[in-house]
């Protein structure tokens, strides 16, 4: 058998299944999915002026007793990305969660290698790094995303051999601000060594927010800021990504 046939049988096989669903069913459950939740988490990334730069969108299931995002498989990592970009980019109305500004969504390896699609919208989309086993693969993807158009942020930045793969090509690099006390000014001064801007993450009170600002961070993001808050995107309309 060719390819093209068992294209063609697995086709028809599906629409045989499709046909065989009730209209009854089917109508039952696009009622359940248009009142199921489609949430997006966001928090604010404040210039030094306090203004917001962008914002950082994540995962949130309606399901409160969601295993911890530290434990999850590759593929459940790659899921969530996709119900976050989905609920973002999948649907109507962008800028009602935009608000003109730019988006960073936290993509695994899927997404810059190509074997995933990303938006197309590197006007808005920032891609976030979260792969620290930076292989030729990954650089290669993340050249392509950059000549696309797309910025690319290094989130988590504690200076590892990978991380630094990943510097000139990086638009933005963020730091857990906890860690400075211990890290301090060299770590910073690797960070921007090829011009990125510095986000400072994680600034839960007024003295690590000073420390941030005293270090040169000007772009600042946290609790002390703003709290994440849900947005739910089930009343929007699809739109092809």
């Amino acid at each position: 058998m060719t390819p093209d046939e068992a294209d063609g049988r697995l086709a028809r096989l599906a629409a045989a299944v499709e046909d065989a669903i009730p209209s009854a069913l089917r109508q039952e459950w696009d009622r359940h999915v248009a009142h199921e939740p489609v949430l997006v988490a966001r928090q604010g990334i404040f210039s030094s002026h306090g203004r917001a730069f962008a914002y950082q969108l994540s995962f949130r299931s309606p399901d409160l007793l969601t295993v911890s995002a530290g434990s999850w498989s590759a593929h459940q990592h790659e899921r969530a990305t996709a119900h976050v970009l989905g609920a973002t980019f999948g649907r109507a109305d962008l800028e009602h969660v935009a608000h003109g500004r730019l988006l960073f969504v936290r993509c695994p390896r899927a997404y810059l290698v190509g074997e995933l699609p990303v938006p197309r919208r590197p006007d808005r989309l920032v891609i976030e790094v979260t792969d620290m086993n930076v292989d030729p693969a990954v650089l290669a993807g993340v050249r392509r995303l950059r000549e696309e158009g797309f910025r690319i942020a290094v989130p988590s930045f504690v200076n590892t051999a990978d991380q630094r793969r990943l510097l000139p090509h990086a638009d933005f690099v963020k730091i857990d601000v906890r860690d400075l006390d211990v890290e301090g000014h060299p770590v910073v001064d690797v960070a921007r060594s090829y011009g990125a801007l510095l986000v400072a993450e994680y600034v839960e009170n007024p003295e690590t927010l000073r420390h941030a600002r005293s270090l040169g961070f000007t772009l600042f993001q946290g609790n002390l800021l703003e709290r994440a808050g849900v947005l739910d995107r089930a009343g929007a309309r699809r739109v092809s990504l």
